[in-house]
């Protein structure tokens, strides 16, 4: 491999020729080569929207010359398109500003606006990190306004859409079964009946307010750091900076970011992102509530409840020949467990801020597009290959209606509590039915008990 020295205020270091990342990222690679977990993409194309946003305002400023503004648009482009991925090498666990992240993008937009120009990568020339790329800038304002950036489009490009597909498969779900009659469970026991379209309604109710919620806490999402700076003072920006740069990322992201109330708030607190990752941690405990209940309604074939027959996707075992298993809502309920484990961190991490500068961004980040990114597979995929070929086993659940000891409860009005407990007592002990048992009690005729223990009739009120 050869290398070229490039220099920072620490002195001369060897950098791959063949990149475009310059001393500081690659002092970072030697000194926090920590895990396996890089710094997500999103993250990078974010900042590096930021850059683009900066060097537009400080050429509309006059603080830049055309020639590097263009350069240096052009190179962010780049980035922003994925085309300059395998140049950033550094992975979460850094400074918890993420100042190698931020000097990452800095570098290789630097060098290669210093190729497009015809000068020579590694001198700074006539592009330099930061004295123009990070102009008006610093790690603190714009890694928290990335964190931003990166979750609303994650948000809106995957997360809101892939939600909404499983969203609408329940809703089918609903029409579909609005007329089969089920027993209900409570305490993991036998209840009083209800529709599966009425259990289903319950399903897709929660998700559509895990919807709502992800989309309120979005509001917060959009107010951004930038402008605040070092620390929060908005040092080195012209007046009116973080709103013309902010105007310049809602044009190029086309999503309603604006400046951020109080800046000092923005740099030293992350609770905004606290409470968007709270909506999907929400959104995990609903998913894990539907996944579970799917798989246990569609456990057997034979030796379980049986009402539902879920899709046939792929062989469920090595050893056991026709064995089909609930994958796909056990790859969700280990989603939610993920997802739910990382709002943990994430809550941790937002309690740090310290002074003026939380120092877990990284951390924070990772965790929170993570969580996104799982979620927005795991409910497409949930939506696609579970609830849409779901089906209900109709024979096995008018069985176990028939059988239950629960309707019993349509006769307490008529015949009082204590008398009915005894019926379904009695049927139970003696293993027979409870229409047998209530007419030897004669509180109740044949034709009065069809007439009022009709599962079709209790669920709704009468």
């Amino acid at each position: 491999m050869k290398f070229r020295k490039e220099y920072d205020s620490i002195g001369s270091i060897n950098v791959p020729v063949d990149k475009y990342w310059g001393a500081s990222t690659q002092r970072s690679k030697k000194y926090f080569d920590i895990g396996d977990i890089f710094v997500r993409p999103k993250l990078i194309k974010s900042i590096a929207i930021i850059k683009k946003a900066a060097a537009i305002t400080n050429f509309k400023n006059k603080d830049i010359n055309s020639k590097i503004f263009k350069s240096i648009v052009r190179a962010a482009n780049e980035v922003i398109s994925g085309k300059l991925d395998n140049h950033f090498p550094l992975k979460v666990w850094q400074t918890g500003s993420g100042t190698q992240t931020n000097m990452n993008v800095n570098e290789v937009i630097s060098n290669r606006a210093i190729e497009i120009l015809k000068g020579k990568k590694g001198t700074k020339k006539p592009v330099h990190p930061n004295d123009h790329v990070n102009k008006s800038q610093s790690t603190n304002d714009v890694f928290p306004t990335a964190m931003h950036i990166a979750i609303a489009m994650e948000t809106k490009e995957k997360l809101l859409p892939s939600l909404e597909l499983l969203n609408n498969e329940l809703k089918k779900k609903v029409r579909k079964f609005s007329k089969i009659v089920k027993i209900g469970r409570t305490h993991l026991q036998d209840a009083t009946p209800l529709s599966l379209g009425q259990e289903f309604s319950g399903y897709q109710s929660q998700l559509d307010e895990c919807i709502k919620r992800i989309k309120v806490s979005l509001n917060e999402i959009y107010y951004l750091a930038q402008g605040g700076t070092a620390v929060g003072t908005g040092i080195n920006t012209k007046k009116n900076f973080d709103k013309k740069i902010v105007n310049e990322i809602k044009k190029i992201t086309k999503l309603p970011f604006k400046p951020a109330k109080n800046k000092f708030a923005a740099l030293a607190a992350h609770d905004a992102i606290v409470n968007y990752s709270g909506t999907l941690n929400t959104t995990a405990v609903c998913l894990m509530k539907i996944a579970n209940d799917i798989r246990f309604l569609g456990s057997g074939p034979r030796a379980g409840y049986g009402e539902l027959i879920l899709p046939e996707n792929e062989p469920g075992s090595s050893i056991m020949p026709g064995k089909v298993n609930p994958t796909q809502c056990e790859a969700v309920t280990m989603v939610c467990v993920k997802v739910i484990g990382n709002h943990n961190g994430i809550t941790m991490a937002g309690s740090h801020g310290h002074f003026e500068l939380n120092v877990f961004k990284p951390l924070i980040i990772h965790n929170v597009l993570q969580s996104i990114k799982l979620l927005s597979d795991s409910t497409k995929s949930f939506g696609k290959y579970c609830i849409s070929g779901l089906k209900a086993d109709k024979n096995r659940i008018k069985e176990l209606v028939d059988n239950s000891l629960m309707l019993v409860t349509a006769l307490s009005p008529v015949i009082g509590y204590d008398n009915a407990a005894k019926i379904a007592k009695n049927a139970l002990k003696n293993k027979t039915t409870l229409k047998i048992e209530a007419m030897k009690t004669g509180l109740i005729n044949e034709k009065d008990y069809d007439k009022i223990v009709d599962p079709l009739k209790m669920i709704r009120p009468f």
